[in-house]
């Protein structure tokens, strides 16, 4: 039995341009440190503390906003949500919660051939807790936790979706669009360790709404979907009803684990927060926020089909992380041929060989140089298209030099018809039957032209070789001709 099912999101993404936490002179470069190392009262919540906000975050937040179609709040407010968990040293979190500083905003995704709006209900500012750390990896398998405060205090955006996706694809496809406006905006870098962290709510028609917390990546998100999805499904099939609680996903072993009955509201015991009263977000502020906002992945997807020739899908791969998008465009500055092949070889060759690397190693193991002289090869005939792809793979690995790989491993495309004449004759006497079929058969003409690609190793010139192999066909196709009349 199919059953609907519904999603949403809360997204805490950290503000990782800013130096300073949210409301402290803290350095909010707290990665590699050793733990509590960057801790002050006002982060720790000491007696007599005061904090005090971070402008820059504040115009961060702003631009996330507005990048996000929503509408700025007039007024900067913060609330005090009371929560009694070890990672939190003040036993209450600095948040918002009647006033957020961004409402009614919205996504678009494409998804199965069709544009789809995930509408944002609300988007926080708010301060990061600490960091719970397992011996084991996870907490299911942990004879005892460890407390971090370092992370305690930084900026944190909590984004919070409508209910609006129905599969764990579109939840992957909204935070993957929602990654790269966050990198073409500058204020966070969600490659980072725990910057982009993820609470999914999800329900299956039939059961309770199942929140499952702290996921570290987008793809653990949809796995985590996937999972929770089969695991409910199980239960409704059994006559069980899925409860409301709270899970957590233990990516180690890929399945939910129970942490506790799910809170509300009321739960929270939020109040206005004594030391921060509430104060005017100027609207001259606002405007001097939106004129300098960048240029964001769907304006540069649609320059790219414009001022590129490529096609819609390929410029949306491209524009999917900035840093391949930049790096693209590092190319065609460079390379001035065509950028349609330039999009062809970075997006179909480079990306499958970077995987194991991540994007972030793009401009260190493959300088757009070198991805010039492959292109600029190719165009020249120097080399074939498959031997492009090869050196994609070699230009990685090993980052080598692509012209003086080209001269040693003597990757030089064959021209010479007279040699490559003698390997079309090879190849018909080898394949006499592919011979009878692609006299009457256009097709399996591809598969001669194969053959003589493979025998030269894939330097022939798959040109010369395809014009070579139609002319030996005529003549056969003539003599044949000629012999039927003369009988």
């Amino acid at each position: 039995m199919k059953r609907r099912t519904v999603i949403g999101l809360e997204i805490h993404v950290q503000l990782t341009a800013l130096k300073t936490k949210l409301f402290c002179s803290c350095s909010a470069d707290y990665r590699h440190s050793p733990p509590n190392t960057h801790v002050c009262p006002v982060c720790l919540g000491l007696p007599g503390a005061l904090p005090v906000v971070n402008k820059e975050a504040l115009r961060a937040a702003i631009s996330v906003c507005l990048a996000l179609n929503g509408r700025v709040a007039d007024r900067l407010r913060f609330d005090r949500k009371h929560y009694f968990y070890p990672d939190m040293p003040k036993n209450y979190q600095i948040t918002q919660y009647l006033e957020p500083i961004c409402r009614e905003g919205y996504l678009e995704i494409e998804y199965n051939g069709r544009t789809k709006k995930i509408r944002i209900r609300r988007m926080n500012l708010e301060e990061d807790p600490g960091r719970l750390v397992y011996p084991a990896g996870s907490p299911l398998h942990s004879p005892y936790s460890l407390v971090d405060y370092n992370r305690a205090g930084v900026a944190l955006l909590e984004i919070v979706t409508e209910p609006d996706m129905e599969s764990p694809e579109e939840a992957r496809l909204f935070l993957e669009k929602l990654r790269s406006i966050l990198e073409h905006l500058g204020v966070s870098d969600p490659s980072l360790e725990g910057a982009m962290r993820v609470d999914a709510n999800i329900s299956v028609e039939g059961g309770e709404r199942v929140e499952v917390k702290n996921i570290g990546s987008i793809h653990e998100v949809e796995r985590a979907l996937m999972y929770e999805i089969v695991r409910q499904n199980s239960l409704l099939d059994k006559g069980v009803k899925p409860k409301r609680e709270t899970r957590h996903w233990d990516p180690a072993h890929r399945v939910t684990i129970p942490a506790r009955v799910k809170e509300t509201e009321e739960d929270y015991r939020y109040m206005p927060d004594p030391n921060l009263p509430p104060v005017r977000i100027p609207a001259e502020l606002v405007k001097a926020v939106a004129e300098s906002l960048p240029e964001l992945p769907d304006k540069r997807a649609e320059r790219f089909v414009r001022e590129y020739g490529l096609p819609r899908k390929t410029a949306r791969v491209l524009v999917s992380r900035k840093l391949l998008a930049d790096f693209y465009e590092d190319v065609v500055k460079m390379y001035g041929g065509d950028p349609r092949r330039a999009a062809n070889y970075i997006v179909n060759d480079l990306l499958n060989w970077l995987k194991d690397y991540g994007i972030k190693a793009l401009y260190s193991r493959v300088p757009p140089e070198r991805v010039v002289k492959v292109l600029k090869l190719l165009d020249e005939g120097v080399i074939s298209i498959r031997q492009a792809k090869e050196l994609a793979e070699v230009i990685v690995k090993k980052g080598v030099d692509p012209e003086e790989y080209v001269k040693k491993a003597g990757y030089v495309k064959i021209s010479d018809e007279e040699y490559l004449s003698r390997i079309v004759e090879e190849v018909f006497k080898e394949h006499p039957k592919a011979v009878r079929d692609a006299l009457e058969k256009p097709k399996a003409v591809n598969f001669l032209v194969g053959m003589v690609m493979a025998k030269t190793r894939g330097r022939a010139d798959p040109v010369v070789a395809r014009r070579l192999v139609l002319r030996r066909l005529e003549e056969l196709r003539a003599r044949g001709a000629s012999q039927t009349s003369s009988r």
